[in-house]
């Protein structure tokens, strides 16, 4: 028999809850509150994974590219992390940012980080996880940072947070509605990164191996196909192919900024424009807008100019190197310089080349204060150009798998909303998960 959705509401300093849920502060949920470990990380498997406050992004964390670090048998044991622990950054812009351990992993965690562990007794660790994701907890950080110069916070200030406590049944309730949601969204994610790379290897074996399909489908290099030696690329290319340089296949495109005082440039559904904020920790391979949108008025009074759906988008500061093709027509701010391409060239092939070379875009940028490419640098750097019905075919291959990249990218769209929408309704009480009577008693 189920029960009845509790309406009756007490005010709290988090706002009304409902009547039967407790207030408890984060440090009484937990058995052990730790800083993390000091040490320099390792590309190389020298020892666990070592989890940095850079490694914490919004809800997943991409454990392919966490380090490793050196660690003797005892640190190891204090700084490990086990499934349910929460960390969370407390210095630097991201302070207060935070993911919960949802496998089990051989990792340690840096100092930067503090690890939160949970009492299964006292709370359901991945419900206190959440929480931490909503409002409550943003809030909270902002109002211990006071807007200090140097954003940072101790275990002791977020200790003190004040959260929300309903039922053991219905916190464990609440976790798997928003699980499943991120669940569907990871798996959503990882065949997106599947396809990329599917496309990278085709990419790879098309225009570096040169074993792209020849009249009778057959691998052109390796079947014979006629090579010809080029003094620009140092080395042998498909016959009718040129070497080129960006300039001869796209327009190069930087961006602005309109005046941040003037609120009426700026709104949050008008014209798509980038920063490069918007593309950091973004792993998507096409993005249609950023935080913030521009006004008519808004584009009209800076250098931002609004490009076409396929403009390969290339931060040139700040840092160098983040790229997207953009989904629709889109403007972005100084930090760019994109790739419009002309006639002779085709999204696909320039977003990969640039992907390709972009270690080497890095290392030819200027500035003392930091690296920057110049529009003319850009237009400068040499490509490979292939012959024009090539372009055509690799284009058509990838097409499909780009359709469902695309389709990806808008279901965790749709998801990401309905989870972000119903987040803090769930964790204020406003919207009541029913539960089956005596259920608390398991």
């Amino acid at each position: 028999m189920a029960s009845k959705v509790v309406t009756q509401t007490k005010l709290t300093q988090v706002g009304r809850i409902p009547e039967e849920w407790e207030l408890k502060q984060l440090r009484d949920l937990c058995t052990d509150i730790s800083y993390g470990y000091t040490a320099s990380a390792d590309k190389e498997p020298v020892g666990p994974k070592f989890l940095r406050i850079t490694d914490i992004v919004p809800y997943f964390i991409d454990w392919q590219s966490v380090p490793f670090c050196k660690i003797n048998k005892l640190d190891k044991e204090k700084y490990s992390l086990k499934m349910g622990d929460i960390v969370i950054a407390r210095t630097g812009a991201n302070t207060g940012a935070n993911s919960t351990i949802r496998l089990e992993e051989d990792a340690v965690f840096a100092s930067y980080l503090i690890r939160f562990r949970i009492d299964p007794k006292q709370a359901n660790p991945f419900f206190v996880g959440y929480i931490l994701k909503s409002s409550l907890w943003q809030n909270f950080v902002t109002s211990i940072l006071g807007g200090s110069a140097q954003p940072g916070a101790n275990a002791k200030q977020m200790g003190f947070f004040s959260l929300p406590v309903p039922s053991p049944s219905e916190q464990k309730d609440i976790a798997k509605i928003l699980s499943d949601l991120d669940t569907r969204i990871e798996i959503n994610q990882q065949m997106n990164e599947t396809l990329e790379t599917i496309g990278q290897a085709v990419f790879k074996r098309w225009f570096v191996d040169f074993e792209f399909p020849n009249e009778e489908g057959k691998p052109y290099k390796s079947s014979g196909g006629e090579m010809v030696y080029n003094e620009e690329w140092k080395k042998e290319i498909p016959k009718e192919w040129e070497v080129g340089c960006i300039e001869d296949v796209a327009h190069v495109i930087g961006g602005g900024t309109p005046s941040t005082k003037m609120g009426s440039y700026f709104t949050n559904n008008g014209i798509p424009w980038l920063t490069p904020k918007d593309l950091s920790g973004y792993e998507g391979k096409f993005i249609e807008k950023g935080a913030t949108d521009l006004t008519e008025e808004g584009l009209k009074n800076s250098s931002a100019k609004l490009m076409p759906k396929g403009t390969i988008l290339f931060t040139s500061r700040a840092p160098i190197g983040y790229v997207a093709i953009a989904l629709n027509d889109i403007a972005t701010n100084q930090g760019f310089k994109s790739l419009v391409p002309k006639d002779n060239m085709k999204s696909e092939y320039l977003y990969q080349y640039i992907r390709k070379i972009t270690p080497y875009v890095q290392s030819i940028s200027s500035g003392s204060t930091f690296g920057e490419v110049t529009g003319s640098t850009m237009k400068q750097i040499k490509i490979l150009i292939p012959e024009c019905g090539i372009l055509e075919n690799f284009e058509a291959f990838i097409n499909p798998i780009n359709a469902r990249i695309i389709n990806d990218i808008l279901g965790v769209r749709t998801l990401t909303k309905i989870r972000d929408l119903i987040l803090p309704r769930l964790m204020s009480g406003k919207i009541r998960i029913t539960v089956e009577k005596g259920a608390d008693k398991n």
